[in-house]
């Protein structure tokens, strides 16, 4: 019998929405902008998925703690330049929406603060779909398990019916820290041999392969 689901975790930058070069992008520009050594986008890309402090200073080295917040404010203001271009990927809001009409819960874990993560969910239309969030304001960064951990707790979902979904190591390495399923995309930040390292039930090319393998999981 296959494994079924109570709980569908989403990572969201990546993963829902085609941001992964933009964000890659936007840590470039500000690294840039404040004379530091820039990141190629590999370098870039490795880091998506963590708190955006734990990012910056992973991606830039070279950065003193006491910047910080300079740095951060500079990301973000690359980043909001032409953000309301990026777009889900095709079939998501679609998607979504028949999986929350089913039996299980969906919610979201990112590495987004709280204000992106509304943001994005307004702009996207998404909001009624999830029972719940956390974002890096809620809980310490990924791969700790406290986003998972506490998305159970308030949903009550025990771990073995609980599946993490995401495009990166962090997602998945969360989702073993909690004790719960993890599965990963293949349209984000990190490669197929990256997340094949972490223990999954199955990487897909894109997020049209993974729903039509969650349906067969949620019935």
């Amino acid at each position: 019998m296959s494994q079924t689901f109570d709980l569908i975790v989403f990572d969201w930058d990546g993963t829902l929405m085609d941001s992964t070069a933009h964000i890659a992008r936007a840590i470039q520009e500000a690294c840039a902008e404040l004379g530091l050594t820039v990141p190629d986008a590999r370098q870039a890309r490795a880091v998506i998925g963590l708190s955006l402090a734990e990012a910056l200073s992973a991606a830039c080295p070279d950065l003193p703690s006491s910047r910080y917040p300079e740095m951060i404010a500079a990301y973000r203001k690359h980043f909001f330049v032409g953000d309301e271009e990026i777009d889900l990927f095709e079939g998501v809001p679609e998607a979504l929406s028949e999986l929350s009409g089913g039996r299980a819960l969906l919610a979201v874990a990112t590495g987004k603060s709280r204000r992106g993560l509304e943001r994005a969910l307004a702009a996207t239309n998404l909001v009624p779909v999830f029972a719940a969030t956390r974002t890096q304001d809620d809980c310490p960064s990924k791969p700790h398990p406290a986003m998972l951990l506490e998305l159970m707790a308030q949903l009550g979902a025990e771990p073995a019916r609980t599946l993490m979904i995401g495009d990166t190591t962090h997602d998945l390495l969360m989702a073993e820290a909690a004790g719960t399923h993890a599965a990963g995309v293949l349209s984000g930040a990190h490669s197929r041999d990256e997340l094949a390292s972490c223990p999954n039930l199955g990487l897909f090319e894109d997020f049209g392969a993974l729903y039509a393998w969650l349906k067969t999981r949620t019935a």
